[in-house]
């Protein structure tokens, strides 16, 4: 509808051109020749053959906006489709595994059950407390650290397991650099999941891998052996040259990512990484013939190296623009593959969360209240505080905690009451402190609704309640102020970080696309809980009422509605 009305427009403005140069020049012709307007594309009306579902781990939408200007590739292709450059990871824990759980469930971590990477359970009967998101710890030879990798954490269903239960022979595949990413987003029911441990993808434990996984290793593997040199910067890439200096970490802001012989670390931490994800996507996409069965099937991609770069360089030096320019490039091979083999596939595209760079350079760029944060706040140290200011003696911690920042845990081993001072010392502590913005129990959360409306307009306590869920949160929820780096000091490979309830966190891109859609943009703010209702609704997928926090949205941009899509 939009490209049929702009036409007789585009048509008069041109005619008026050749009228404006038939008056300098009376000699030329009388009007200039006006193509006629192409007939738009038809919608495709049948549901897609596969999804391609897509995040680019800490590609926040402040990036998409700083580089959209220069892509040409996979990105570029995905801007021709629908794109909503604002929408929102909406809770306040900002990290990998909430946000990936809310991408393909539709609900918020509050739902999910995925309030953080790690949790404490203090009725835990193993040594260790903590739990990550993706591992079972009833499994003896799991540790936070080095987990059973599991889904078992995740309390509501992905689309791919809707899709199998509306059809088993539909399949449901995912992929990453991380183990907690592809559980997310493929949830319990899956048929292949593969992850980068130690130089090699891996699968969940008692499973073979695929001939696709073995022939994958083999070549990463020989990558890996042989080394590599540094990438070729664009040429709008050199304005980010500058270095600064972070820490221990020395120098960042110019590396290139030269790979040394033996270093799977470094080849993880770099563009590589995304490349052979996607090349062992398109591996399983041919052995499986994904796409080409009796029933639509799901294929989840996360892409982490942007994330780790961010961690290991901050998001404004030359890493990140080369990562840019690499991740545009890589996207385009493998949606290229994927036309060749004639594929009726739609791709979403989006992030579990964005990043904010390291304070140094953020000083130099005028930033200057972003600071690191004060040790202070970190668990142990409240913990000892407290201790004195209540005259605690405890075997172990007084105060559980990933960061300083999140969940806080007071321990059980106190009596009632004065476990109850413990939490409001706690409490008071942290809300006196210049470098925290707000401070919630749980009991103020639990009695709190759950947000709806605007994203953008929620209160940091609506934030921080998308992300409680009662069994799993802390006693307490600390949120650090705007531009407060939760990293003490900074170290090789962790200079900068993400987490916080601010929007340089919270706001990601997210992109459709389809073959015949007409594209749009629309910069309203919507939620990464949209897009499980809106694929289903392409995928003309029946679930129960109730299921989504999110909405539909409407993917064509002309007449036709996606989300009114009937069997």
């Amino acid at each position: 509808m939009r490209l049929r009305a702009l036409a007789p427009v585009l048509a008069g403005a041109l005619s008026l051109a050749g009228c404006a140069s038939t008056t300098a020049n009376v000699a030329g012709p009388a009007s200039l020749p006006v193509a006629p307007a192409a007939s738009p594309a038809l919608a495709p009306t049948a549901p897609p053959r596969l999804v391609v579902a897509i995040a680019v781990d800490q590609f926040s939408a402040d990036l998409f906006a700083q580089y959209r200007q220069h892509f040409s590739g996979g990105l570029a292709r995905l801007m021709r489709g629908a794109v909503f450059p604002s929408a929102f990871q909406s809770h306040a824990a900002t990290e990998t595994c909430p946000g990936h759980s809310t991408i393909l469930t539709g609900a918020h971590p509050s739902r999910t059950g995925i309030i953080a990477n790690n949790w404490f359970d203090l009725g835990l009967t193993r040594a260790e407390k903590r739990v990550y998101c993706a591992e079972d710890e009833t499994d003896p030879g799991s540790t936070s650290r080095d987990p059973v990798v599991s889904a078992g954490h995740l309390r509501v269903p992905t689309l791919g397991e809707y899709l199998k239960r509306a059809n088993p022979r539909s399949r449901n595949v995912a992929i990453s650099a991380k183990d907690r990413a592809v559980m997310m987003m493929g949830g319990q029911a899956i048929d292949e999941a593969y992850w980068y441990k130690g130089g090699a993808f891996v699968t969940l434990k008692g499973r073979p891998l695929a001939p696709a996984a073995v022939a994958e290793n083999a070549e990463m593997g020989a990558r890996i052996a042989s080394g590599a040199p540094a990438f070729a910067a664009p040429d709008w890439c050199a304005a980010r040259g500058e270095t600064v200096s972070a820490g221990k970490a020395g120098l960042v802001g110019a590396g290139r990512f030269a790979l040394a012989p033996g270093d799977a670390d470094a080849f993880r931490s770099s563009p590589r990484m995304d490349a052979a994800t996607l090349d062992l996507a398109a591996k399983l996409i041919d052995q499986m013939q994904l796409g080409q069965g009796s029933a639509p099937d799901i294929l989840s991609i996360s892409l982490s190296a942007t994330d780790y770069i961010g961690h290991a360089t901050g998001n404004e030096g030359m890493e990140m623009c080369v990562q840019m320019a690499e991740l545009d490039r890589a996207l385009g091979a493998f949606f290229a593959k994927l036309d060749a083999e004639g594929q009726d596939y739609v791709v979403m595209l989006t992030a579990d969360h964005g990043g904010l760079d390291l304070p140094e350079r953020l000083d130099e760029q005028a930033l200057p209240r972003a600071v690191r944060v004060d040790p202070a706040l970190t668990p142990g140290e409240l913990g000892k505080a407290i201790g004195t200011q209540l005259g605690l003696t405890l075997d172990g911690p007084l105060v559980y905690g990933d960061a300083p920042f999140g969940d806080l845990y007071v321990t059980r081993e106190l009596p009632a009451g004065p476990r109850a001072k413990a939490i409001a010392a706690l409490v008071a502590r942290l809300r006196a402190h210049p470098q925290v913005a707000a401070v919630f129990t749980a009991d103020e959360l639990a009695k709190s609704p759950a947000p709806t409306g605007n994203p953008q307009d929620w209160t940091l306590h609506e934030r921080a309640r998308a992300s409680f869920a009662p069994a799993r949160s802390g006693d307490v929820v600390v949120l650090l102020d705007r531009a407060v780096v939760p990293i003490v000091t900074a170290a090789p490979g962790y200079v900068a970080t993400h987490g916080s309830a601010w929007d340089y966190d919270r706001r990601v891109p997210l992109l459709f696309w389809r073959k015949g859609l007409p594209g749009f943009e629309q910069p309203a703010p919507v939620e990464t809980v949209d897009i499980a209702p809106s694929l289903a609704a392409l995928l003309r997928l029946k679930v129960p009422e109730g299921s989504f926090d999110g909405r539909c949205l409407d993917l064509d941009g002309a007449a036709g509605n996606t989300c009114d899509a009937r069997d």
